[in-house]
Parts: structure tokens; C-alpha cells; sequence
């Protein structure tokens, strides 16, 4: 693989344009997955936000869902916000009993955790493996993972939302191996660095 290392976006709901242009910014050639085909032609793939459920019956109806079940458990990198947090868990609570997960987590995440469209806020966190100061942090409509394996790194919580437990730091960011998650959308600010910290990842798995 060269130093520009080509980087699928799942292109079915969610800010596609924003994190093929983030994605650039970072260092890597973005380009649009809606078939199996281009699926396999990619180093790594981001998993944009968007209604969950909806877009597991997308994968299902695009034939995308096994495909991408077994590029991630035979090594593709991966980064999932939001809704893509969601897919990415092994289980989601709060869901539909016909809901399909990706099984590249070993979490538990609690769907739109946080409270509805209404609830949406912003807060600047410590994020592990990200230099020069907090990230700035859109949540809407957002998950939280509820229970993360052993082998899952937590790279930033939360705390103090309104209407939400002040004692309780819940986990918003995780990754184990080259999956990487958030609960909220990098891809609404102009700050790049967690995609860069995926782009890195993709590199590294090569």
C-alpha cells in the first residue's frame, strides 16, 4: 500500500461528503462503498451516522452485510460514529430485535443513550491518542458504550450532560485493534485529528 492509503466511507445515510473530505485532509484517498465490489477494493472503511437500524437493512439489502462482517473480522480497519458505533458493537440494547451488528467490538452500546434530537450538545474532551488538547465533540442523537471487553482500549468519556447521570463518566470513544468508534461526529468540526488517527490505523494494518 502506498502513504495514501485508499479509505472507503459507507455511502447509504449520514455526512458522507464530510468524512470523504476530512478523510483527504488526513492523508488518504476517500471514495463512496455502496457494493461488495467496492467493498474489496479498500484499506478501511468509516462507517458515518445516520438511523442504525435503517442502515443495517441497507447492508442487507445491498448484499454488503456478510462482506463487511468478513473484511472486519479478517483485519479491515474500521470507524464507526455514531450510528456506526452502533453497527460496529457486538450488541446494541435499545434496538430492534431485527437489528444486525457488525461484531467488530467487543461492547455493549446503548442506542441514543443520550436522548433525542433535542438533547444534542457539544463538550471538549481528553481524548487518548490525539495530541495537542481536547477534541471538540458533537453529540446528536448519541450512543454510549454501556460495557467494554478486555480487550477494548476507552480513548474518552463524558460526564455533567444534562438529564443524564453527573456521577457517572459514560464512554464515548473506544478501539480495539484497528476498529476504532465514537459516539459523536468528527466529521461536524474542523478538527481532523481523529481521522487522522484512523488513517494512521489503516496504515499501520498494510
Amino acid at each position: 500500500m502506498s502513504s495514501e492509503p485508499v479509505i472507503g466511507v459507507l455511502a447509504m445515510q449520514g455526512a458522507v461528503r464530510e468524512h470523504v473530505a476530512m478523510l483527504a485532509e488526513a492523508g488518504a484517498r476517500a471514495v463512496p462503498v455502496r457494493r461488495a465490489a467496492e467493498l474489496s477494493e479498500v484499506d478501511g472503511l468509516v462507517l458515518p451516522g445516520g438511523e442504525s437500524t435503517t442502515m443495517s437493512r441497507l447492508l442487507e439489502s445491498f448484499e454488503l452485510l456478510e462482506p463487511l462482517r468478513a473484511r472486519i473480522a479478517d483485519g479491515m480497519p474500521a470507524f464507526g460514529s455514531c450510528a456506526g458505533m452502533i453497527l460496529l458493537a457486538r450488541q446494541t440494547l435499545d434496538g430492534r430485535p431485527d437489528q444486525q451488528q457488525l461484531d467488530g467490538l467487543d461492547v455493549v452500546v446503548r442506542r441514543n443513550a443520550f436522548g433525542r434530537q433535542v438533547d444534542s450538545f457539544e463538550a471538549d474532551l481528553d481524548f487518548a491518542g490525539v495530541d495537542s488538547g481536547n477534541v471538540r465533540a458533537v453529540f446528536i442523537r448519541a450512543p454510549w458504550v454501556e460495557k467494554a471487553g478486555a480487550g477494548v482500549e476507552v480513548l474518552a468519556t463524558v460526564s455533567g450532560v444534562p438529564g443524564v447521570d453527573e456521577e457517572t463518566a459514560r464512554i464515548v470513544a473506544v478501539r480495539q485493534g484497528a476498529v476504532l468508534a465514537t459516539a459523536f461526529h468528527p466529521e461536524l468540526t474542523p478538527d481532523v485529528r481523529v481521522h487522522r488517527l484512523f488513517v494512521d490505523l489503516v496504515r499501520k494494518a498494510a
